[in-house]
Protein backbone atom coordinates (compact mmCIF):
# COMPACT_ATOMS: atom_id res chain seq x y z
CA UNK A 1 0.00 0.00 0.00
CA UNK A 2 3.03 2.44 0.98
CA UNK A 3 4.16 2.10 -2.21
CA UNK A 4 1.09 3.43 -4.15
CA UNK A 5 0.78 6.35 -2.28
CA UNK A 6 4.53 7.30 -1.58
CA UNK A 7 5.08 10.19 -3.97
CA UNK A 8 1.29 11.67 -3.15
CA UNK A 9 2.78 11.74 0.38
CA UNK A 10 6.01 13.31 -0.07
CA UNK A 11 4.60 16.28 -1.82
CA UNK A 12 2.14 16.68 0.55
CA UNK A 13 5.11 16.74 3.62
CA UNK A 14 6.94 18.77 0.96
CA UNK A 15 3.40 21.19 0.65
CA UNK A 16 3.31 21.37 4.68
CA UNK A 17 7.57 22.43 5.13
CA UNK A 18 6.60 25.09 2.48
CA UNK A 19 3.29 26.56 4.13
CA UNK A 20 5.60 26.75 7.30
CA UNK A 21 8.24 28.46 5.51
CA UNK A 22 5.70 31.08 4.51
CA UNK A 23 4.45 31.57 7.81
CA UNK A 24 8.00 31.98 9.18
CA UNK A 25 8.55 34.71 6.83
CA UNK A 26 5.66 36.66 7.69
CA UNK A 27 6.90 36.06 11.45
CA UNK A 28 10.13 37.56 10.12
CA UNK A 29 8.35 40.43 8.86
CA UNK A 30 6.39 41.31 12.07
CA UNK A 31 9.58 41.25 13.99
CA UNK A 32 11.57 43.37 11.38
CA UNK A 33 8.65 45.97 10.98
CA UNK A 34 7.43 45.71 14.78
CA UNK A 35 3.74 44.80 13.85
CA UNK A 36 2.47 43.02 16.56
CA UNK A 37 -0.71 40.07 16.11
CA UNK A 38 -3.31 41.00 14.92
CA UNK A 39 -2.39 43.75 13.18
CA UNK A 40 -2.06 42.83 10.08
CA UNK A 41 -1.16 46.57 8.27
CA UNK A 42 1.93 48.46 8.10
CA UNK A 43 5.29 48.59 6.21
CA UNK A 44 4.04 47.67 2.96
CA UNK A 45 6.75 44.96 2.17
CA UNK A 46 5.10 43.14 5.54
CA UNK A 47 1.73 43.48 3.96
CA UNK A 48 2.67 42.23 0.70
CA UNK A 49 4.32 38.79 2.80
CA UNK A 50 1.05 38.75 4.77
CA UNK A 51 -1.04 38.37 1.67
CA UNK A 52 1.29 36.54 -0.20
CA UNK A 53 1.41 33.62 3.02
CA UNK A 54 -3.06 34.22 3.60
CA UNK A 55 -2.92 33.54 -0.22
CA UNK A 56 -1.08 30.32 -0.38
CA UNK A 57 -2.71 29.17 2.64
CA UNK A 58 -6.46 29.32 1.42
CA UNK A 59 -5.17 27.72 -1.57
CA UNK A 60 -3.25 24.53 0.28
CA UNK A 61 -6.81 22.27 1.10
CA UNK A 62 -7.94 22.76 -2.41
CA UNK A 63 -4.05 22.02 -3.57
CA UNK A 64 -4.24 18.59 -1.37
CA UNK A 65 -7.71 17.32 -1.99
CA UNK A 66 -7.05 17.41 -5.71
CA UNK A 67 -3.81 16.21 -5.57
CA UNK A 68 -5.16 12.82 -3.44
CA UNK A 69 -7.80 12.58 -5.67
CA UNK A 70 -5.92 12.55 -8.89
CA UNK A 71 -3.02 10.51 -7.96
CA UNK A 72 -5.46 7.98 -6.51
CA UNK A 73 -7.77 7.61 -9.08
CA UNK A 74 -6.10 7.90 -12.05
CA UNK A 75 -2.39 8.05 -11.67
CA UNK A 76 0.35 8.76 -8.57
CA UNK A 77 2.89 10.17 -10.67
CA UNK A 78 1.25 12.62 -12.93
CA UNK A 79 -0.35 14.00 -9.53
CA UNK A 80 2.99 14.26 -7.86
CA UNK A 81 4.59 15.87 -10.58
CA UNK A 82 1.25 18.43 -11.02
CA UNK A 83 1.64 18.60 -7.48
CA UNK A 84 5.26 19.65 -7.56
CA UNK A 85 5.31 21.87 -10.23
CA UNK A 86 2.38 23.66 -8.46
CA UNK A 87 4.51 23.84 -4.81
CA UNK A 88 7.15 25.85 -7.15
CA UNK A 89 4.53 27.78 -8.68
CA UNK A 90 3.56 29.15 -5.51
CA UNK A 91 7.27 29.41 -4.14
CA UNK A 92 7.64 31.48 -7.26
CA UNK A 93 4.24 33.81 -6.77
CA UNK A 94 5.34 34.43 -2.93
CA UNK A 95 9.31 35.45 -4.07
CA UNK A 96 7.36 37.40 -6.91
CA UNK A 97 4.42 39.22 -4.07
CA UNK A 98 7.00 40.12 -1.59
CA UNK A 99 8.83 42.26 -4.68
CA UNK A 100 6.39 43.90 -6.17
CA UNK A 101 2.29 42.79 -5.84
CA UNK A 102 2.42 42.68 -9.66
CA UNK A 103 5.38 40.33 -9.75
CA UNK A 104 2.98 37.49 -8.40
CA UNK A 105 1.04 37.41 -11.81
CA UNK A 106 2.90 35.16 -14.08
CA UNK A 107 3.28 32.56 -10.84
CA UNK A 108 -0.18 32.80 -10.03
CA UNK A 109 -1.47 32.08 -13.85
CA UNK A 110 0.78 29.02 -13.26
CA UNK A 111 -0.53 27.53 -10.09
CA UNK A 112 -4.27 27.93 -11.38
CA UNK A 113 -4.06 26.30 -14.33
CA UNK A 114 -2.10 23.70 -12.14
CA UNK A 115 -5.21 23.52 -10.18
CA UNK A 116 -7.58 23.11 -13.16
CA UNK A 117 -5.59 20.55 -14.52
CA UNK A 118 -5.71 18.36 -10.89
CA UNK A 119 -9.00 19.24 -11.43
CA UNK A 120 -9.36 17.72 -14.80
CA UNK A 121 -7.09 14.90 -13.90
CA UNK A 122 -9.18 13.76 -9.98
CA UNK A 123 -12.45 14.33 -12.39
CA UNK A 124 -11.35 11.71 -14.91
CA UNK A 125 -10.38 9.34 -12.34
CA UNK A 126 -13.59 9.32 -10.81
CA UNK A 127 -15.53 8.60 -13.65
CA UNK A 128 -13.21 6.10 -14.74
CA UNK A 129 -13.85 4.41 -11.48
CA UNK A 130 -17.03 4.81 -11.56
CA UNK A 131 -17.83 4.02 -14.69
CA UNK A 132 -15.58 1.35 -15.84
CA UNK A 133 -15.68 -0.96 -12.32
CA UNK A 134 -18.09 -3.73 -12.39
CA UNK A 135 -17.89 -4.12 -9.43
CA UNK A 136 -19.04 -1.01 -7.83
CA UNK A 137 -20.83 -0.36 -5.27
CA UNK A 138 -23.60 2.32 -6.66
CA UNK A 139 -23.87 0.22 -9.91
CA UNK A 140 -25.01 -2.51 -7.76
CA UNK A 141 -27.37 -0.30 -6.40
CA UNK A 142 -28.90 1.19 -9.19
CA UNK A 143 -28.88 -2.77 -10.97
CA UNK A 144 -30.75 -4.38 -7.45
CA UNK A 145 -34.31 -3.03 -8.18
CA UNK A 146 -33.83 -4.38 -11.90
CA UNK A 147 -33.33 -7.90 -11.02
CA UNK A 148 -36.68 -8.79 -10.78
CA UNK A 149 -36.77 -8.39 -14.26
CA UNK A 150 -34.20 -10.10 -15.24
CA UNK A 151 -36.20 -13.49 -14.14
CA UNK A 152 -38.68 -12.60 -16.95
Amino acid sequence: MRNQIDLLATVTVLGVLEQAYFVLQVIYARRKYKISPPKTTGHPEFERIFRAQVNCSEYFPIFISLLWVAGIFLHQGVAAACGLLYLYTRFKYFQGYIVAAQGRLGPLYASAWLLWLLLGLAAVGLLAHFLLSPSSAWMAALARPLQPLGAW
